[in-house]
Parts: C-alpha cells; sequence; structure tokens
C-alpha cells in the first residue's frame, strides 16, 4: 500500500472569515524547552493592519516540571485562566489569538488587538477578583509588522521541517508501520533553473540517491523539479536528519525540499 501523508488540521471558523490551523512544537531555548501553540494560518493573514497592537498575557504557576513545564494536574487552572483572559479580551477589543508560549513555569497567550484602552486594567482586575494566588504578567507594545508571532512564535524552516516529519511518522506508526525497516523514500527539490538543479544533482549522487524523474512544469515559478529516492529507515531520528540535510543542500543551490513519500511497510 503506498502511504502519501497529508498533514490534516481542524479548521474552523475565526475573526473576519479567516481560517485557523492550530499546531503546536517545542524547541530548546537558552534556559531550557518551551512549547508553543499558535494559528499558522496568520502568516498569510490579511488582517494585520487593524491589529498594530500586540498583547502578551502571562501567568507564572510553581507547579512545574524540572524542565519549567506544567504538570499534567496544573493544566485545568491554566486553560481556565487563559479562557478567562480571553473572555476580558473577547469583551472588550476587537483582537485575534496568535497563539501561547509556555516556558520556564510561566504561560503566556499572545493576543493582536485594535487599540489598548483600559486593557491592562481590565486583566489586573481579573487577576485580582479570581485569581490572586497567580502572578499575571501583562506586556503591550506596538508591533504593526506583527514581529512577536513571525519572528517567535511561527517556527524556522528546521522546526517546520521537523514538525512535518513527526506528523509523517505519528500517521505511518498509527498505521502499523515498521519504522526500522530500510524502504524506498522519494523526495523531491524545485529549482529556478537547470543550473541550480544541476548544482544539488552533484550532492545527490555523492550521496548514492537515485534520480527518478527531472522535468520542467510550465507555470511554476521554481519550474525545474527533481525526484530522487534512496533507501532508508524512516523513524523520526533518521528521516528527521535526511530531511534536513536535503533541505539544506538545496537551499545552497536555490532550490525548495517539497517532502518525501513512502510505501507503509506492516510485516
Amino acid at each position: 500500500m503506498k502511504f502519501v501523508y497529508t498533514l490534516m488540521i481542524l479548521l474552523a471558523s475565526a475573526t473576519y472569515g479567516q481560517k485557523e490551523n492550530w499546531d503546536v512544537y517545542m524547541a530548546q531555548y537558552e534556559k531550557g524547552p518551551g512549547s508553543t501553540v499558535l494559528d499558522m494560518s496568520l502568516k498569510e493573514s490579511s488582517n494585520k493592519d487593524h491589529f498594530r497592537f500586540l498583547l502578551v498575557a502571562g501567568v507564572k504557576f510553581n507547579d512545574c516540571d524540572q524542565d519549567g513545564l506544567p504538570t499534567e494536574k496544573q493544566f485545568p487552572i491554566l486553560y481556565s485562566i487563559s479562557d478567562s483572559v480571553k473572555t476580558v479580551i473577547d469583551k472588550n477589543k476587537t483582537n485575534i489569538l496568535a497563539g501561547t508560549f509556555t516556558y520556564q513555569c510561566e504561560r503566556s497567550d499572545y493576543y493582536y488587538i485594535s487599540d489598548t484602552i483600559n486593557i491592562r486594567e481590565l486583566l489586573l482586575k481579573l487577576n485580582t477578583e479570581r485569581f490572586k494566588n497567580f502572578t499575571f504578567t501583562i506586556r503591550i507594545k506596538e508591533d504593526p509588522k506583527w514581529e512577536a508571532y513571525l519572528k517567535f512564535l511561527y517556527p524556522n524552516d528546521e522546526t517546520l521541517e521537523f514538525m512535518s516529519d513527526s506528523k509523517v511518522v505519528a500517521a505511518l506508526t498509527e498505521q502499523g508501520d515498521k519504522l526500522e525497516k530500510p524502504r524506498k523514500v522519494d523526495h523531491w527539490i524545485y529549482f529556478n533553473n537547470e543550473q541550480d538543479r544541476n548544482c544539488f544533482l552533484t550532492y545527490a549522487n555523492q550521496n548514492k540517491f537515485k534520480i527518478e524523474s527531472k522535468e520542467k512544469i510550465k507555470g511554476k515559478i521554481k519550474a525545474y523539479s527533481l525526484q530522487i529516492s534512496r533507501n532508508d529507515k524512516v523513524d523520526l531520528s533518521e528521516i528527521s536528519k535526511i530531511t534536513k540535510e536535503l533541505r539544506q543542500n538545496a537551499k545552497k543551490c536555490n532550490g525548495d525540499y517539497d517532502g518525501w513519500e513512502i510505501f507503509v511497510i506492516k510485516n
């Protein structure tokens, strides 16, 4: 059975008809790991000009593990706090919730809002009246270019690739695949011209990839496609190492790595 993984994330209606596309990733920071949950669709949103102000509403908590992340029993109260904060913001400001960042015993919700009048006072009142055992942190600033979202919350290329690989491997596992068994893995890369594609072919040949096809696709910006394959294991550690190397070498030749495809192996 041939298995081609397509990422399916729940789509829901949101402000101004924007379709939400929520995802999550872990990354390593200066003091340890951090968890980011974000709406990936906002990168292409056309509504940014209406929301020039960034509001970061955070709460510090003591019940965290050695990595600074909440313990399981801490989640219900953190969710309750976030829901309450959202209720206050929704009631008083036109807004977009961009994401949540959890790091070093603090969980922060990132909102873009249309104006800042009285919002700090309203959130501090919420803290005093309902969650006085927790310390709120409230940061408000102008961010017309959405730099907090684009440069901090939104994953970089390497993290995006790891997220994609993780989802494919998880889906394969659900299919009962034997990940440790090597099998043919196809990869696609696209280039601006034949010279760039030939540049990458040098790397592909040196690393024992088989050239499956080379085409020129009409109407595509990077019209020069390349399909290569090699027998490899597809456990997360191994395939992530391979795709990272392919992406890096494609970039050296001005190309874009566009993913992989395999057959499921159950026996």
